[in-house]
C-alpha cells in the first residue's frame, strides 16, 4: 500500500518504521496541513497530529476521497462532522482512541465487567490513567473510551468527569509522569474488597502496529469504523 503520514512526531516515526517493515511505501511524511499535492496520491492516510489541527487534517484528506485512520485525541466534539464527510465523499474513516490489540481486548473486558456490576450496589467505580508529561489532553482518549463503555453498560452512571466519582458522574484521575507510554485502570471498591482491571503499555510499538493493521484493513472500504470492526470484537 501507499501510506501518507499526517503528523510526524514520535508516533508517526514509529508507524513509518513498522509500515516499511510490513512492505508498504510511505509516500508522504507531513507536519503541515495535507493537500492533494503534498499527500502524493496515497491509498490511505494515518493521522497522528495535535488536537487543534486534527479536524482540518482529516477534513482535507476525506475531501480528497482518501481513507483516514486517526489516532489523535482531544478533538472528538467534531467527530460527527468527520463521519458525515466520510459518507458524503464515499470514502472511509476510522478513529481509535487506542490502536493496541491489548487495549481493544481490555475495552471488551471493561464493558463485560460493567454489565456484571450494574446491579451490585456495594461497589463504587473509579478510573485512573497515567501518561507521559508530554501528553496534551486529559483525560486520555483511552480513558474516555473506557468511561463510555461503563456508562453504556451500567445505568448507575450517565456522564464522566475528571477527578473523583460523585453520584452518577464517573470519575477519572489523570496523572502525568515522566515517560509513561500509558497505563489505564478501572477499580470497583466496596468496604471489604476491590476489583481492579488494568492495562499497561510498555512502549508505543503496539499502538503503531495497530494503526498500520487498521490501514491495511480499511483499504477499499467505505463508511465509518472502529477497531472493533478490524479485530472482529
Amino acid at each position: 500500500m501507499k501510506i501518507a503520514l499526517v503528523g510526524y512526531g514520535r508516533m508517526g516515526k514509529i508507524i513509518d518504521e513498522i509500515a516499511l517493515k510490513r512492505g508498504h511505501e510511505v509516500v508522504a511524511r507531513l507536519k503541515e496541513t495535507p493537500t492533494a499535492e503534498n499527500l502524493n496520491n496515497p491509498d490511505v492516510v494515518i493521522e497522528f497530529s495535535l488536537p487543534e489541527v486534527a479536524f482540518d487534517n482529516i477534513k482535507a484528506c476525506l475531501e480528497n476521497k482518501i481513507p483516514v485512520i486517526c489516532g489523535t485525541t482531544g478533538w472528538l466534539e467534531r467527530k460527527s462532522e468527520v463521519e458525515q464527510l466520510a459518507v458524503e465523499n464515499e470514502t472511509a474513516f476510522l478513529y481509535g482512541s487506542n490502536f493496541s490489540l491489548g487495549v481493544n481486548l481490555f475495552f471488551a473486558l471493561n464493558e463485560k465487567l460493567a454489565g456484571l456490576m450494574k446491579n451490585v450496589d456495594e461497589y463504587s467505580c473509579q478510573l485512573e490513567e497515567i501518561h507521559h508529561i508530554h501528553k496534551l489532553d486529559a483525560p486520555s482518549g483511552t480513558a474516555i473510551s473506557l468511561a463510555e463503555g461503563i456508562i453504556k453498560n451500567n445505568n448507575k452512571f450517565d456522564a464522566w468527569k475528571l477527578e473523583e466519582t460523585q453520584e452518577k458522574q464517573l470519575g477519572i484521575f489523570a496523572i502525568r509522569e515522566d515517560e509513561v507510554p500509558g497505563t489505564h485502570s478501572v477499580y470497583y471498591r466496596s468496604e471489604v474488597d476491590e476489583i481492579e482491571i488494568k492495562h499497561t503499555a510498555y512502549n508505543r510499538n503496539g499502538f503503531a502496529l495497530g494503526a498500520v493493521v487498521a490501514a491495511e484493513w480499511i483499504k477499499d472500504k467505505k463508511g465509518n469504523f472502529t477497531m472493533k470492526d478490524v479485530l472482529g470484537l
